[in-house]
């Protein structure tokens, strides 16, 4: 039986290409090719691996430029059954398609809110009367293109290919070294990794509170290389936090710091260890 990957769709997003590249980094003796489902949100992407909708899910966590992808946050804290089983790093090159013949006709500019941000200095230099529209995904208003012929999308290299539409402007992102991580989930535990994800409340908002868990890493020399709060929904004022550490989980002196993190927590959430795959081109699996 294939597994199925969900992932944000339409077909042409980013999140597509990171899958397409988690799926061609699988073991040959998986056997059958994955079946990809394109998903319309990032939360509902999250859900149908929590649902048995699909086997395991890709979706974005942080940008390089415009931070976490808050939606993937909350949703994996609200979900106890889910780990991550890989990182994926995908370097982010926009374009912007249109059927315009230039850049004079463009009225109206769609995309994800994270690639529009992306490309602020580039879209108030370029098309500073443009209305700007968010959308679900990169790929998501490419519908809209064969209609009107003053609005043009933000989205990958690739999507101008699968959908055969022109490529108006190229390497729009206001900065070149521009990337995403993505994180592949599933329900199984994961194999380990040279990085761990984890997140905590804590139980009370008082003077240290925080610091006193923190502590327990620097003790031991772990790295924590992302430190992440998000608010707990409950009152203005508390927050959770989220944290990746350079470190395994199996190893014993990593085991030995998340148990005494959990008597200084009042939630704690370990999302599993996992490898960290680095793309070299945001066009995977244009072909």
């Amino acid at each position: 039986m294939s597994i199925s990957i969900a992932y944000l769709g339409p077909p042409g997003t980013y999140t597509e290409a990171a899958t397409l590249a988690y799926a061609r980094d699988l073991p040959s003796e998986t056997g059958s090719q994955p079946l990809l489902c394109p998903c319309p949100s990032i939360a509902q992407t999250i859900r149908s691996v929590a649902q048995e909708q699909a086997h395991l899910a890709v979706i974005p966590v942080e940008n390089s430029i415009e931070g976490s992808v808050a939606v993937t946050l909350d949703t994996l804290w609200q979900l106890d059954t889910l780990q991550i089983q890989q990182a994926i790093v995908l370097p982010i090159r926009h374009a912007l398609l249109s059927q315009a013949l230039s850049l004079e006709p463009i009225k109206t500019v769609y995309s994800h809110p994270h690639a529009l941000a992306q490309c602020q200095k580039w879209l108030e230099n370029c098309l500073p009367n443009a209305q700007l529209v968010p959308t679900r995904s990169t790929t998501e208003a490419l519908q809209y293109l064969d209609q009107d012929h003053t609005a043009a999308v933000i989205t990958s290299q690739r999507a101008a290919q699968l959908y055969n539409l022109p490529v108006l402007a190229s390497a729009i992102n206001d900065y070149p070294d521009n990337s995403t991580r993505f994180w592949v989930l599933g329900k199984q535990p994961s194999t380990g990794g040279s990085h761990t994800s984890l997140a905590f409340s804590l139980p009370a908002n008082k003077p240290g509170a925080l610091v006193t868990p923190l502590q327990v890493f620097a003790a031991r020399g772990i790295n924590m290389s992302r430190i992440e709060s998000r608010p707990t929904k409950r009152s203005l004022g508390e927050y959770l936090f989220f944290i990746d550490l350079e470190a395994n989980a199996q190893e014993a002196f990593v085991q030995a710091a998340l148990s005494e993190l959990a008597s200084h927590t009042e939630i704690l959430k370990i999302f599993g260890s996992y490898r960290v795959l680095a793309i070299e081109s945001p066009d995977v699996g244009q072909e």
